[in-house]
């Protein structure tokens, strides 16, 4: 209890966004327990439709939430399990360098954007889970390392993310059933949104035409999904 109450004084928005997908979780088995899913269980495409996992063609006829529900619903207890661990770590991290409403904002934008690629290069599959935003905190980590790359800490932290993140996708690459667009587009977001919003605790500025850029790569993505709203 006293190591919780250590983690959410010292980052309140990770601990709020892991205790909401644990929550929505527990939901979800209360809801389908119905249609016998237990705690181990790996919810049916049907159970992950109706709690709001994304879908293209729902979300042309309408549905554009499902952009955003997807980040914080899980297939089953392993798949909840694996992300929190590394939101647990990684979002401590990023929201100690970026600060708290920043973290926030890294974790919606890169789960937005990743959804966008995900619905527009897997159209007929479901896709839900924190990884997309996952993936984006990961992309504000290697813009750290690209921008501030004079900082030794910095810039020696940012090469084992790149290693984590080639790693990750590698095995996307040779994993059935994982959403490698989500991936790679909650990496592209969160790379993009950290430009724009900056990080307050890094000595050094980022120089404008840097946030332009990201500016711009995330208009370039959300203008690339209005045709599915």
């Amino acid at each position: 209890m006293a190591n919780w109450r250590k983690f959410v004084n010292g980052a309140p928005v990770t601990a709020g966004l892991v205790t909401i997908n644990v929550v929505v979780f527990i939901l979800m088995v209360a809801v389908y327990h119905i249609q016998g899913v237990s705690l181990f269980s790996t919810f049916s495409g049907q159970s992950l439709l109706a709690a709001g996992a994304r879908y293209t063609p729902a979300i042309q006829a309408g549905q554009w939430w499902r952009l955003f529900t997807p980040m914080f619903i899980h297939m089953s207890v392993m798949h909840l399990g694996m992300n929190m661990v590394v939101l647990y770590f990684l979002g401590q991290q990023i929201e100690t360098l970026f600060g708290h409403w920043r973290l926030l904002a890294i974790y919606l934008v890169s789960g937005l954007t990743g959804n966008i690629w995900s619905a527009i290069f897997l159209p007929t599959t479901l896709s839900a889970g924190a990884s997309t935003s996952i993936f984006g905190l990961f992309g504000a980590f290697i813009m750290l390392g690209i921008v501030f790359h004079g900082n030794p800490y910095i810039r020696a932290m940012s090469r084992q993310f790149v290693l984590l993140v080639v790693l990750n996708l590698v095995m996307d690459i040779f994993s059935a059933g994982i959403d490698i667009w989500g991936h790679i587009g909650g990496l592209i977001g969160g790379f993009a949104i950290a430009l724009v919003i900056g990080v307050p605790t890094v000595h050094g500025q980022i120089k404008w035409i840097w946030r332009g850029l990201g500016g711009l790569a995330l208009l370039a993505i959300c203008a690339i999904g209005l045709p599915l709203l």
